[in-house]
């Protein structure tokens, strides 16, 4: 509730245009997974909302959030479990895409980076490019 009782919501949007705020829903959101060091909070078909104060974008995620373990791998579309490379408990397949990707060494090579790093990708790349010689791709 609003102080100075109810705003409708033409009241609502020409206030939000005033501040230079903007909303607008996010449309066929699939999942959102949100990646902490040990876990990974993963919401399936969550409504998201962009907001938008003075160019500062900020999501708003709502749903039912499924917490795992992070190195537990994902499940597809289609239900299946893929095995990565790096076997059960391996680093996950973006990291390892993302050493791959910047850094342009084998997957081979990207996995045994991110082993070594502790599972940290910025870690990992940092290693390889620093190993090359100032950080030549």
């Amino acid at each position: 509730m609003l102080p100075g009782g109810r705003v409708n919501e033409r009241q609502m949007k020409m206030m939000m245009k005033r501040l230079g705020m903007t909303s607008e829903p996010i449309e066929n959101v699939e999942e959102v997974i949100i990646r902490t060091r040990d876990q990974e909070h993963v919401l399936k078909d969550p409504e998201v909302t962009l907001l938008t104060v003075q160019g500062v974008r900020t999501y708003q995620v709502v749903g039912e959030a499924q917490i795992r373990p992070r190195s537990a791998t994902r499940a597809s579309a289609d239900g299946e479990i893929p095995a990565t490379a790096a076997g059960p408990g391996g680093p996950p397949e973006e990291d390892i895409q993302l050493v791959v990707d910047q850094t342009g060494v084998s997957r081979s090579e990207a996995i045994a980076a991110l082993e070594s790093a502790g599972g940290a990708p910025a870690e990992a790349i940092l290693t390889v490019l620093s190993r090359r010689g100032g950080g030549e791709r």
